[in-house]
This record gives structure tokens, sequence and C-alpha cells, in this order.
């Protein structure tokens, strides 16, 4: 990398992979690599449900569709363990909304209900899997939905996550500039239908061969209320491009121009990466 002069950029871009959340409260874990963020994701989630199973209750949690490699082996821990998960509530963070506010069709190539259903629900024995009616993603027609389950869950054991370009958590955006926001009142911020930001577009499009056109506008998400109420956050970055966001989150201010950053006020964080993701980002023209 091409040593700059530091007013160039910000200084949180300079914090060595060593030095990665000391001075936050947030816990950080290197791994290898995307193989190793998938088992240690799937692992934790293992561990969630066991541990309120031996309390003698079912877990409820919080999950991404992104990242996505987790689930397939989290089936495969299921089956082999014979793992009774029928009566634990997964809540999706968040899905895709049609021009008229309705979910995208559970059979469009990028609907998050698709994938959790192929690459999930339909790996696991039926005798073991969640109930459908367990398997729960924000309804854009009941924006209270959540908060009410989770309320007569009795709180959300752990939520899971990756982090978006702009630091963004499940779809929760940064406000748009001009606008202004606390981190207050964005923490509080619930469930919601909203628009998908610019870098958010672009950055999913590249998963689709950079078809900015094919990305819908809109989505429906959980909200930063939700969220930072968990008992836990278990958020894992395993993108190249993570390298500097990662950054941001953990060693610039607290802000909702940065939402994952608001991890810093939470009593129980952990943010695991790959080892390139860890490493300094790469900053110079190739």
């Amino acid at each position: 990398m091409i040593e700059m002069e530091s007013s160039l950029y910000p200084q949180y871009l300079r914090v060595p992979e060593a030095d990665l959340g000391k001075g936050t409260s947030v816990t950080v874990e290197v791994v290898k690599g995307m193989d190793e963020i998938a088992a240690s994701m799937a692992a934790e989630m293992m561990t969630v449900v066991d541990a309120a199973q031996a309390q003698g209750r079912c877990a409820t949690m919080i999950i991404p569709v992104g990242p996505v490699d987790q689930f397939p082996v989290l089936a495969e821990m299921i089956n082999q363990g014979g793992k009774d998960w029928r009566q634990v509530v997964l809540i999706n963070m968040d899905e895709y909304l049609t021009e008229d506010e309705q979910w995208i069709p559970v059979d469009h190539p990028l609907s998050f209900r698709g994938y959790m259903k192929r690459q999930f629900y339909d790996l696991i024995d039926p005798e073991l899997a969640p109930l459908e009616e367990n398997r729960v993603f924000p309804d854009p027609g009941d924006l209270v939905g959540i908060e009410n389950l989770i309320e007569s869950r009795g709180g959300l054991d752990a939520c899971f996550g990756g982090i978006g370009i702009n630091g963004h958590m499940a779809f929760n955006e940064p406000p748009e500039p001009g606008e202004l926001c606390s981190v207050e009142e964005f923490a509080a911020r619930p469930t919601r239908n909203l628009n998908l930001s610019r870098e958010t577009i672009t950055i999913n499009s590249v998963t689709v061969g950079g078809g900015l056109s094919v990305i819908p506008r809109r989505a429906i998400t959980v909200g930063m209320k939700e969220i930072l109420a968990a008992n836990k956050l278990r958020f894992y970055c395993n993108r190249l491009w993570q390298s500097a966001v990662v950054r941001r989150v953990l060693h610039d201010s607290v802000s909702a121009a940065c939402p994952a950053s608001l991890m810093q006020n939470h009593p129980d964080a952990r943010l695991t990466v790959a080892e390139y993701v860890a490493a300094l980002p790469d900053i110079g023209l190739r």
C-alpha cells in the first residue's frame, strides 16, 4: 500500500489488524476466510439455541440473508445432531418490495424468502425444522408485527447479520445528506418500509453482474430499535470491500451516518471478520 498523508483520508483507515476493536466495547474475532465465517456463524447460532433450550425455552433470533453461506452448514448441524428447532423463532431482517409495497415474489431470484426456503428450511429434516409459523419476515402490511412478536417471546436472544458498505444493519440506511438525525433518534427507528440507498443498490448489483436495474428500489427492514434490543449482537464480514467500513464501525465516532457504529453502545457485541477484511485497506490506483 502506498503511504499517504493522513490528512488525505480518515484516520480510522490506518488502524492495523492487531488494533481492531481496541478501545471499544466490541469484541473482534479474525478468522481465515469465507468458510470459517460460515462455520463460526452457524456454530454461534447453534450455541444460542442450545443455551435457550437448556433454560427450558426456545430461542428467538433475528437472522440475515447476507452473509448466506452459514445456512447450509447450520442445516447439516441440525440434522446430524438431531436438534429440535421446531419452536425456534427465526426473524429474517428484511426483504425486497415491489413498487406497490408488497414482498417481491418468493420465486424471484433475489427473494430472501425464496433463498431461506431453498438453502435452509428445505435442507432440514422436516421433523426438526422450525415450524412454518416460526419462519418470520417483516410484513409490509403489519409494521408493528415484529415488535409485538418479540415482546410476546420475552425479547430477542440474539441478532445476527452483516454490515453494508455504508454501514447499514439490515436495510437501516444512513440518513440522506442534509437529513438531521441524532444517534438516539436513529436507534429508535422501528420496522418500516423504505427506499434503498444508492450505495446499497450499487453494491448489491455486484451479485448480479453489475445489473443496477435488477435491484429493487424498495425494501422492508426490521428496525434499529429491534436490533439493538437483542441480548447479543453477532455480526460477520466476509467481503473484501468491508475492510474500510469495519474500521469506520469500530474506530470512527458513533453516528447515524454509519448505523453499525451503534454496536459500540451495546453491552454484548461481537464482530467476526475474515483475515482479508481485517487487513489494512489497499488504497491506491492499480
